[in-house]
């Protein structure tokens, strides 16, 4: 190794995972040059098109990794010559790993890393990823004895035993071979501070998940208990300047917002935040480590994060202050974090445009291009993501209506409110099916201005009489708390091939849109207001385009009525029902695409 200074060049080990990613990103801001290790080729591919979506266009080499091999690069350390900085943020976070597997994926990793630092020559730093909760480890314990190890790893489990022994071994190695070495100890990483963005769905997040969908049976109550938070960004942009702060090297650094607030109150505010209910049961902490896990639905492993530690975090601090590295208000972070856990579905739904966003303090699910003047307001008892393909195919973006699907808020009471945010910038082509098509009138009516063309799907309105949906409000209410998708897919199609589209639908509907759907319906089986939406379309001065399936057509006479007006078009897709998104999607975006044209 040398004194001297080379152009920047980081080496990224673990560069396609959460703090990976941002990692390279944030050293691409800085100006220095990045080569990005990857287990597969696969792999490679997919972090480019994340880089690029998030903003890193000129090229960053990739090279592939394999742990498994005597020598872990193509070329060993002579093809690496030039890199000054190795951040290390390889392993495997993951409960419930045996000693062996947690060992191989993190101890032998570290192992590995130091072997390869010790042999470039122009190696500045190398900055290793441990934890707040097993950083500052004494290396002078290196070797362990197997009955110590063997000890260690059955008390803290096999994931959190390998990080304690992992950080030991590389403060050991490091010191025997001479390798200059940072460790940055980061607290629980949540997303982004700006868009709350991340996939890293286990620890806190998946306390999160059972607060949104109910199934969280009690809240920790020790008056003390801390777990702390960092932002993913915020940690990658200290690891950026820990890499060549001359104060930094031989430091471990405890990386963690001390502002974060005190588990049992940040789960309420977030139960809060998210309009769910916060259970009321609050059990201490040392109650709940006793408890079985199938009862807690916790990983035994989470439960040793849940103490009334504090961390030493002022040289971090200190280290922040000198290069300007801020992290913003902390609960505005997690509330950003919990809001994109929420719209992908804590994992399970796809596609980097879902978000959650407020439009008159109701926290509104919007799926599709955020800038689109073509909005859908899904019906009933469906979601947007019912919508997802139409919205994609016909440059739309999809809105759940307050109240529905992912949409927090009580329902048509919030639209006086609602609908001119959703209509704020306008204007807009507006595609209403079913109840939607009630909210996009109403729209229309009170902000003629704001609208630029009405798109009314299966308006229930113009079809049937109410006596169809007079079902009483408690029945409807029970059969959508349990219906499974393929049932519903039935009911709402005529077969089960839409079971699969509907998932996500029936699980808005059990945990606690049933309600809502209920009222919804109760109110549109109002044969009044069925008569002001007909009144309010009337009004309307710009065009309309009515589209119905032929299996649920206008009634016969407004069809008639509407077929005489000047800047109405009726169309009727063959075959088609009610949900002629789910049934006949290409022939709805075909229409839809004769709506609006190339308005």
């Amino acid at each position: 190794m040398t004194g001297q200074r080379a152009p920047r060049h980081a080496l990224v080990l673990g560069a396609s995972g959460l703090v990976g990613r941002f990692l390279v990103r944030a050293l691409a801001e800085a100006g220095a040059g990045i080569t990005v290790a990857v287990r597969s080729a696969e792999s490679g591919t997919r972090l480019g098109e994340w880089l690029r979506a998030h903003g890193v266009l000129r090229n960053v080499e990739m090279v592939i990794v394999d742990f498994d091999a005597e020598t872990i690069l193509p070329g060993g350390a002579p093809a690496f010559a030039h890199v000054t900085e190795i951040h290390n943020c390889a392993g495997s976070y993951r409960f419930g790993m045996d000693p062996g597997e947690a060992r191989r994926a993190n101890v032998g990793i570290v192992e590995q890393v130091i072997e390869l630092a010790a042999a470039l020559p122009q190696l500045q730093r190398v900055v290793h990823v441990s934890g707040y909760r097993v950083g500052g480890q004494d290396p002078a314990s290196v070797p362990w004895s197997p009955s110590h190890r063997e000890r260690v790893y059955a008390q803290l489990g096999g994931y959190e035993a390998s990080k304690v022994e992992s950080d030991a071994i590389f403060q050991a190695l490091a010191q025997e071979r001479g390798v200059p070495w940072t460790i940055v100890n980061p607290a629980s990483v949540i997303g982004d501070s700006a868009t709350g963005e991340s996939d890293q769905h286990i620890g806190l997040a998946a306390t999160i998940e059972q607060l949104w969908d109910g199934t969280a049976s009690a809240l920790p109550s020790g008056p003390d208990t801390f777990l702390p938070v960092i932002p993913v960004d915020v940690l990658a942009a200290f690891m950026v300047a820990a890499a060549t702060d001359p104060r930094a090297e031989g430091e471990a650094y405890w990386v963690l917002d001390d502002a974060t607030p005190l588990l049992p109150a940040m789960l309420t505010r977030l139960g809060h935040h998210l309009g769910v209910r916060t259970p009321r049961l609050k059990l201490p902490v040392r109650v709940i480590k006793r408890l079985p896990s199938w009862l807690t639905r916790a990983d035994p492993e989470t439960l040793g994060f849940l103490s009334a530690d504090r961390y030493p975090t002022a040289g971090a601090d200190a280290l922040a202050a000198r290069h300007g590295v801020h992290a913003p208000d902390v609960n505005r972070s997690i509330e950003r974090w919990a809001d994109h856990l929420v719209a992908h579905r804590f994992g399970r739904a796809g596609g980097p445009e879902r978000r959650i966003v407020d439009m008159a303090g109701v926290p509104t699910f919007t799926l599709g291009d955020p800038g689109s003047r073509r909005v859908i307001l899904p019906g009933l008892p469906v979601n947007a993501d019912t919508w997802g393909h139409v919205a994609t195919g016909s440059g739309a973006r999809a809105v759940d209506l307050p109240g529905l699907g992912l949409s927090g808020g009580s329902g048509i009471d919030d639209w006086e409110e609602w609908l001119p945010a959703l209509l704020d910038g306008g204007p807009i082509d507006l595609i209403g099916h079913s109840i939607g098509a009630a909210a996009a009138v109403v729209a229309a009516d009170r902000f003629p201005e704001r609208v630029r063309s009405l798109t009314l799907v299966a308006p229930f309105f113009l079809q049937g009489g109410p006596r169809r949906l007079s079902v009483p409000r408690p029945l409807v209410r029970a059969y959508l708390r349990s219906v499974n998708s393929r049932s519903l897919s039935a009911q709402i199609t005529g077969t089960g091939s839409s079971s699969a589209a509907l998932d996500s639908s029936v699980n808005d509907l059990r945990r606690g849109r049933a309600g809502s759907v209920a009222a919804h319906l109760s109110r549109a089986a109002s044969a009044r207001w069925r008569a002001e939406l007909r009144t309010a379309l009337a009004r309307f001065p710009g065009p309309v385009h009515i589209i119905t399936g032929s299996e649920d057509p206008l009634e016969r006479g407004i069809a008639e009525q509407l077929a005489a007006r000047p800047g109405v078009e009726l169309t009727s897709l063959p075959g088609a029902g009610h949900h002629p998104q789910l049934t006949h999607g290409d022939s709805v975006i075909r229409a839809l695409g004769a709506a609006v044209g190339g308005n």
